[in-house]
């Protein structure tokens, strides 16, 4: 059975999470306050709605609150957003994820009750900088105690070497999860260049050309080994 959820307010943010949730096979709930929005995203998702989203008779009567998830995406007006937040957590929906402008809105969502709080104005802020700093740096996911997991370029210094002669355990303290490699295959007569997971490398996996690095270990560890074979 496909897990139900509700995306209210379908700003560029919502409407993106939305249509993830719904390509991924997800029942997808959108709801907005402007029709227009409403209209837009109809054809994507199981249902869309438009509603006031503080109207807790109107979130009781579509079942809101019985969703495996509600992703909370008003961008503008906050109050509205705290308003749905309220009535949400007074009628014990499952799970609640709202969204934050700043460390103050953060404040006041966990004061209210929501745990789950995205501040993706932070979290975009975060990667360009890591990328500006660290231009190998594909992505990231920040971990405690200063540890991350890093998609990484394969740097210059290691290229045609095993894992085992670099020594990222051994000398950097790393651990390579696994590899994504590009291979040149066949589609519709066309030759397109698609990338693939290796699986769980071994120490004797040579790292080649293009390779992409899934990598776990501390911020430190992972700066030095970039900076080092770079």
């Amino acid at each position: 059975m496909a897990r139900r959820y509700a995306v209210i307010g379908l700003g560029q943010f919502g409407r993106a999470i939305a249509l993830v949730l719904a390509s991924k096979g997800g029942e997808v709930v959108a709801i907005d306050n402007n029709p227009s929005h409403v209209e837009l995203i109809k054809d994507d998702v199981a249902h869309s709605i438009a509603m006031d989203a503080t109207d807790r008779k109107a979130l009781v009567g579509q079942g809101i609150h019985e969703m495996d998830a509600i992703v909370l995406a008003i961008g503008k007006d906050f109050e509205a957003l705290l308003l749905a937040g309220a009535h949400l957590l007074e009628l014990n929906a499952n799970r609640i994820i709202a969204r934050a402008h700043g460390k103050h809105q953060r404040m006041i969502l966990e004061r209210l009750g929501i745990t789950e709080i995205l501040s993706p104005e932070d979290e975009i802020g975060k990667i360009v900088a890591e990328r500006l700093l660290n231009p190998n740096i594909l992505s990231f996911l920040e971990l405690p105690d200063s540890y991350e997991i890093v998609e990484i370029r394969a740097p210059k210094g290691i290229i045609n070497r095993s894992l085992e002669d670099v020594g990222l355990r051994d000398k950097y303290k790393l651990t390579v999860i696994t590899i994504k490699r590009e291979f040149v295959e066949e589609k519709n007569g066309e030759h397109v260049v698609e990338q693939h997971v290796l699986g769980v490398p071994s120490s004797k996996t040579t790292i080649t050309e293009n390779d992409t690095l899934m990598v776990f270990g501390q911020v430190k560890d992972i700066q030095r080994f970039t900076d080092i074979n770079e």
